[in-house]
């Protein structure tokens, strides 16, 4: 179905709503944060006292304020505001309440702190070398490892590393609190998970759930960082707006936003991988360690993903990942799209390279011979991988994209170019659908017909850009024969659509499009018998909404064109919706949905973690200066396997921006700390996110025609994040370049011009 994103016209027009762009109440205060001058020690006193004697300051809220201060998605480990022991510099520590963004920009250096200062570890290789755990994962074990990797014929010992990244996003941490009646509190905030958002504000403030309600219009981009994180800003606006009885506005600017909140995890592993003449992959053990940052946060979930996704595409008869986070004085890292995906993922297509290199044999070629073949080989973790079509993509990606002339044509380039050198790359992903804690893995909607033939939707998900509520329509539309322009999805509330999961995992579009079109079917049943009934002229009038539920009605109904037919015939579909109505029969339905076929076992590693695998490729070639080590993508070829796409405007768009912003992350986009622990990089001044001209001169996308019925909603399936492992492309065609020079076994992420230059000198 073709239909323009929801929001595509007020985006356009500037007339879409943002948090920080509602009205500004009477006695509504502004909610400043401070955050601690150091990385790592304890803090033995804070004076606002110079604060609160400032005009237009209300009041300065710290630790002790709260009912209860310490929270955390996994383990509660986290200080909405730090009381004594430091974990980041920048980390939040003072709350000022003042009239208005001018004034606090003016008073917040009066905030003075008597600060212990103690020794900070600032990145993974201190990390492991004085490691304080936060999580351990169940290795994955399969066959014999160590035995494989002795027998063969050549084996390659390593390390490598991929450092994090900032989301990003266009609208930073923002929330609004409203003091109701009662003591209960509104909150209106940008945020993936509104529940987890309410449960943070209502303990925080030691109120009841029930007394707190969250709502979400929609977000300026989220990517993850918006999935825990935005809570406990939440709470910092609503501390306020309960203590004074006034509504309160908190809205971090840019540089306070990166400075205070969690990156991209960045990653360090440790491999040894044994292999044959052809390339076979006959062995491989990896440890993998997540740079975790200062607390929990959402690090346990994020390092399984990266260990269920560290075997790529590719068939590992024996293999053991095992898996660590530590603890460092940065911000706590969390969610970003993909979810440790990326990281796992590059380490192999990494190795992939090393062994090209090493055996003096196209890469692609040996991805091909190690990709999943057929319908039964399993994971480390013991999950079929079904439904495959890996070797079918990588035939028709090598083909279209001329992959092999390409070659051919590089090789020859580079023996004569000077002060450049081009490099090309296919590589593959094989991403797991669902959230890999099992107990997310549900949703509810409510879907409500009105007398003029129009429809409400609610349900859990949060629109940050990526076309959810437009995909959630088009699931009603398909399902009751209607015009999605009839559909409207409404703002997400957690009155409405209570212990919601956070939209996340790339599962929004199917968990809740799958409530919604069960709510849709339960309605379409009722329509169906009364339609049934009008036809056979039957008495109607003893119907209620509990009878009409034991009706067993063998018609089989068509919904399509605002009509329902059954048996040629036909009935406009308000009019049945009229006559329901006029006999008191239900016109809304709630729903409930949870993801089946689940059951992976964190005890022994093994298990079905995921619902279905979303598919892909890409092909990339790049030119490097070798003078400047700055980079260019020339092409790149992606074809991914959708399923049957739900809105293929929505799609392509989400491959082409989740590819570039993996692209960033491996190569413009470097966080910088100095020798105390503070972001450097805080700021559009100081990180290189990809700007239109870092984007491929040539950049071809196609969906694959995939032959399975996918268990999903109409066949669909999930892209939010996919196609971001697709980028590793482009690191590895840049990789791919630099072999023609040297050795690049310890080139690392992200490739930006210095990491490259270094490599060539």
């Amino acid at each position: 179905m073709k239909q323009a994103h929801d929001s595509a016209r007020g985006h356009v027009t500037g007339e879409s709503v943002f948090v920080d762009d509602r009205s500004i109440l009477k006695k509504e205060v502004y909610v400043g944060v401070v955050g601690v001058p150091a990385a790592a020690g304890e803090i033995l006193s804070i004076d606002t006292s110079a604060v609160l004697k400032q005009p237009g300051v209300f009041a300065t809220y710290t630790a002790k304020d709260f009912s209860h201060n310490i929270w955390g998605t996994i383990k509660k480990d986290q200080p909405i505001l730090v009381d004594k022991v430091i974990g980041h510099y920048d980390e939040p520590a003072v709350i000022i309440a003042c009239q208005d963004s001018q004034i606090f920009n003016q008073v917040k250096s009066l905030v003075k702190f008597e600060i212990k200062k103690a020794p900070a570890i600032l990145n993974i290789d201190d990390a492991i070398n004085n490691p304080t755990t936060l999580a351990t994962s169940t290795p994955f074990i399969k066959g014999d490892a160590a035995q494989a990797i002795k027998n063969a014929p050549h084996k390659i010992t390593g390390e490598f590393f991929v450092g994090g990244q900032e989301h990003f996003y266009m609208e930073s941490q923002a929330t609004i609190a409203y003091p109701m009646e009662n003591g209960t509190i509104e909150i209106h905030s940008s945020s993936q998970h509104p529940t987890e958002t309410q449960h943070l504000c209502a303990h925080a403030l030691g109120l009841n759930y029930s007394e707190v309600v969250c709502e979400v219009k929609r977000m300026g981009g989220g990517f993850g960082g918006k999935e825990s994180q935005a809570a406990h800003f939440a709470a910092m606006a609503a501390l306020v707006a309960h203590k004074l009885k006034r509504p309160a506005r908190l809205a971090l600017t840019k540089d306070d936003d990166m400075m205070m909140t969690g990156k991209r995890h960045p990653f360090k592993a440790k491999f040894t991988v044994g292999f044959n003449e052809k390339g076979k992959i006959l062995g491989l053990q990896s440890q993998l360690y997540a740079d975790a940052g200062a607390y929990t946060d959402l690090t346990p979930s994020i390092l399984d993903r990266a260990m269920f996704h560290h075997d790529g595409c590719y068939h590992l008869e024996n293999t053991v990942i095992e898996g660590m986070a530590l603890k460092t004085n940065t911000q706590s890292n969390t969610a970003f799209r993909g979810f440790g995906g990326p990281q796992g993922n590059l380490v192999m297509e990494s190795i992939i390279e090393d062994m090209g290199k090493y055996l003096k044999i196209d890469p692609m070629l040996i991805r091909k011979l190690n990709l999943y073949q057929g319908q039964n080989q399993t994971t480390p973790y013991g999950q079929i991988v079904d439904q495959n079509v890996l070797p079918e993509i990588f035939d028709e990606l090598v083909k279209s994209s001329d992959y092999e002339k390409r070659r051919i044509e590089i090789n020859e380039y580079n023996k004569t170019a000077v002060g450049k050198i081009r490099g090309l790359s296919i590589t593959g992903c094989k991403f797991g659908i669902a959230f890999t804690a099992r107990f997310l893995n549900q949703g509810n909607a409510l879907v409500n017909i009105h007398l003029d033939g129009t429809l409400q939707i609610s349900t859990g998900a949060t629109e940050m850009g990526q076309g959810v509520n437009t995909k959630i329509a088009t699931v009603a539309a398909i399902s009751l024969g209607i015009p999605i322009e009839k559909i409207k999805v409404m703002t997400t509330s957690t009155e409405k659509n209570h212990n919601t999961s956070p939209t996340a995992a790339s599962s929004g579009s199917d968990i809740n499009g799958a409530a919604t079109l069960k709510a849709c079917e339960v309605i379409k049943t009722r329509l169906t018998i009364v339609a049934e009934a009008l036809f056979k002229n039957s008495n109607i009038d003893h119907f209620n909404d509990e009878e009409i539920k034991l009706i067993k009605s063998n018609a089989v109904a068509d919904f399509k064109d605002e009509k329902i037919t059954i048996n040629n015939k036909s009935i406009s579909l308000q009019e049945v919706i009229h006559v329901c109505y006029l006999h008191r029969i239900s016109l809304g339905e709630y729903a409930f949905f949870k993801t089946e076929g689940l059951g992976f076992n964190k005890k022994t590693g093994k298990g079905v973690a995921f619902k279905y695998f979303t598919n892909g490729a890409a092909v990339s070639e790049v030119e490097v200066e070798t003078y400047t080590g700055q980079i260019k993508v020339l092409r790149t070829d992606i074809l991914m396997d959708l399923g049957k796409s739900l809105n293929t405007g929505i799609d392509i768009g989400q491959i082409s921006g989740a590819f570039v912003q993996g692209m960033g992350h491996l190569t413009t986009e470097k966080l910088f700390h100095n020798s105390e622990g503070k972001l450097l990089s805080h700021s559009p001044t100081t990180y290189k996110i990809p700007n239109i001209q870092d984007t491929p001169r040539k950049f071809n996308i196609k969906l694959f025609a995939n032959p399975f019925k996918i268990d999903n909603v109409y066949s669909s399936k999930a892209v939010g994040e996919p196609p971001l492992l697709l980028a590793a492309s482009v690191w590895c065609a840049i990789k791919n370049a630099l072999q023609y020079k040297k050795d690049a076994a310890h080139f690392f992420a992200p490739a930006t011009p210095e990491e490259v230059l270094s490599q060539l000198t």
